[in-house]
């Protein structure tokens, strides 16, 4: 049954007085976090309300960013999806950073329609599940409160910024056209807001899956290593350099593998466009790129340094290494051996990458991920 409230919005209103809430999210990140959201957001928002109201809330996952990253663009699409749907009020989830008037977007608010645009990364890296959540909360329970008709400014005034502020990221109202469906937005801005939606990329892009993306190169690197820890000459190599040279080896060789994997799966963003912000676009995107395959690169290090201590302390004899080095094998040697071992087989670990399938590395960069919607979506068209 269809009524219209105090402000003439149409609500699709069930006999039992059930407010249907959909939850729009992008695949993959975006679709998980609102899957695990949805299993006890009823019931949170029924308790909040605090007005006997009920809440029905779905998770729809669609690829509603695919081709633009405009929020003027996104808000129509997600009007134009819900307006053949029997829901209420909807919140679309998207892990692409959002940005409007050289601003990055938090939240993009149409009280009229019952809409609200969430871009993920501007959470931040901490807590995305939680905080993610509180601002879903906070953005239904403010659509789908009474508006009051005396003051046109009622609405903006019922949003609290909570869930997304704090003592050191101040998120603040941004500047809406007249022509928007969005009727109120927030914003972040400023290196520290930079920092929050660059940490938030990267959180969204989950860099740890890159670890098993990159089987090959790791193959390569622990035969690398392998064969390097019975090589009397890497023994006589690991025992005469020292701690700064052991740093410059192991950042040398980690620097390398990222600047290989980025090189060779073209994950470096170019803009099309010579805009200021599209070019600051394309510096978040790349600076998110390398702090993603950074990580991965680092934890597979940190693998590699693991496996090769383990093997050290299994292969090596005490007698044969003090033969070759005039040196007796103690402790630290086990560590300074598999340290310089380990930048050694991260150098034959890029080699290895270059056998990996490019789909894998490509799944870390966000310019990437954009694409391969906008297949999705050409795909469906295609059928």
């Amino acid at each position: 049954m269809e009524v219209a409230d105090e402000k003439g919005r149409v609500m699709h209103t069930s006999p039992q007085d059930v407010t249907v809430v959909a939850l729009l999210a992008d695949p993959d990140a975006p679709t998980e976090i609102a899957q695990r959201m949805a299993r006890g957001l009823s019931t949170r928002l029924a308790e909040k309300s605090g007005q006997g109201q009920q809440f029905d809330v779905k998770v729809i996952s669609e690829p509603f960013t695919a081709g633009t990253e405009d929020p003027r663009t996104l808000m129509r699409r997600i009007m134009d999806r819900g307006s053949a749907e029997d829901w209420d009020i909807i919140v679309a989830l998207t892990d692409l950073p959002l940005h409007s008037h050289g601003r990055k977007v938090v939240v993009d608010l149409s009280h009229e329609h019952g809409l609200a645009l969430l871009s993920l990364p501007s959470l931040g890296g901490l807590r995305l599940q939680t905080r993610a959540r509180r601002a879903v909360e906070e953005a239904v329970l403010g659509l789908a409160g009474p508006q009051d008709t005396g003051v046109e400014e009622a609405p903006r005034r019922q949003w609290h910024p909570g869930p997304f502020a704090g003592r050191l990221t101040p998120v603040h109202q941004g500047q809406v056209g007249e022509e928007e469906t969005a009727d109120l937005r927030y914003v972040v801005s400023g290196p520290r807001g930079y920092l929050r939606v660059l940490f938030g990329m990267v959180r969204a892009n989950r860099p740890w899956r890159l670890v098993p993306g990159l089987s090959k190169a790791l193959a390569a690197a622990l035969a690398t290593g392998a064969v390097a820890t019975v090589n009397s000459t890497v023994w006589t190599l690991a025992e005469a350099l020292s701690t700064p040279r052991l740093v410059i080896a192991m950042v040398g060789s980690v620097a390398l593998m990222i600047g290989w994997l980025i090189v060779d799966a073209e994950l470096w963003h170019r803009s099309a466009e010579g805009s200021p912000e599209a070019r600051q676009k394309a510096r978040l995107y790349n600076a998110s790129t390398v702090l993603t395959v950074g990580i991965g690169v680092l934890v597979c290090y940190v693998g590699l340094l693991l496996i090769n201590v383990v093997w050290a302390l299994f292969i090596l004899n005490d007698q044969v290494f003090a033969a070759m080095t005039r040196e007796p094998l103690d402790s630290t040697d086990y560590w300074t051996l598999s340290w310089f071992v380990a930048s050694t087989a991260t150098v034959g670990g890029a080699l290895g990458s270059g056998l990996e399938s490019d789909e894998a590395i490509r799944a870390a960069a966000y310019s990437k991920r954009e694409q391969e919607r906008r297949h999705m979506l050409e795909d469906d068209h295609a059928v």
